[in-house]
């Protein structure tokens, strides 16, 4: 296993054959998030070891991110952020950066596990909300709370709820910022299973062997074809099924037929 430490940002990132696993490591402050640890995210998400099939994002201590460092929202933290400007176009655009920590995540090869337990707050529930599935720890609290400080869901997150619970359901929750805890995240299918806290690292494991015992090729058609599922009209998502398994039947006949 190799590991990595991004320089100056509390992240750790290891590689561990097919595995890459990325972990905010700033557990005495729950792991709070800034626009360097971002840009050090998408940096990681851009530039996986080609072997990679499943990655895991993950946090230590007992929270898995309290999100943005509220000192960020001081005058002091928002002209480091954005600068002297108070356009929003400028501002927009920079926004669009700290974006790709996330977005990057659904356009990768590989699956993308998030593990998370304790405190998943603003940016730490759209982290979690980045990757394909959730994994969680019975003690679990999921809150979208920009809403409490004036603020909006803004690193991809309104897209993602929507796509998982609907527009009614999203609104709600990040309306009122409330708390979710792991029974009703369940059930309202934000996470794939809850499980006591000592048992999250070992279950995560039981996940990642049965992806890696899966075919690599039809994971990777399966990947893109449910991720843009929500994006496509029924015609639209047919089509892209055809094409999936036209290309994976393809290449079985290539290799039956010794070609």
């Amino acid at each position: 296993m190799s590991e990595a430490t991004g320089a100056g940002v509390p992240l750790r990132v290891s590689h561990d054959g097919a595995v890459t696993w990325v972990r905010l490591d700033e557990p005495r402050r729950m792991n709070p998030q800034s626009p360097a640890l971002w840009a050090e995210l998408a940096s990681v998400a851009r530039e996986l070891p080609q072997e990679t099939r499943a990655v895991v994002l993950c946090a230590s201590g007992p929270s898995f991110s309290a999100g943005l460092d509220r000192r960020t929202l001081t005058a002091a933290g928002l002209t480091e952020l954005f600068g002297d400007t108070a356009e929003p176009e400028a501002i927009a655009a920079q926004i669009a950066g700290y974006q790709e920590a996330f977005t990057a995540w659904r356009e990768s090869p590989a699956l993308v596990v998030a593990a998370v337990q304790g405190h998943a707050i603003g940016a730490g529930f759209q982290l979690a909300l980045a990757a394909d599935l959730r994994i969680v720890a019975d003690d679990v609290s999921f809150c979208m709370g920009e809403i409490l400080v004036g603020l909006v869901p803004d690193l991809g997150g309104t897209g993602r709820l929507v796509d998982i619970l609907g527009p009614d359901r999203a609104l709600e929750i990040c309306l009122t910022g409330r708390r979710i805890g792991a029974d009703e995240a369940v059930a309202l299918g934000l996470a794939t299973l809850a499980v006591p806290a000592a048992e999250l690292d070992s279950t995560v494991g039981d996940l990642l062997e049965a992806v890696l015992a899966a075919d690599p090729a039809a994971v990777g058609e399966l990947l893109p074809l449910l991720r843009g599922a929500t994006g496509r009209d029924r015609a639209g998502q047919l089509a892209a099924e055809r094409a999936a398994q036209s290309r994976l039947l393809a290449a079985r006949l290539a290799t039956l037929r010794g070609e």
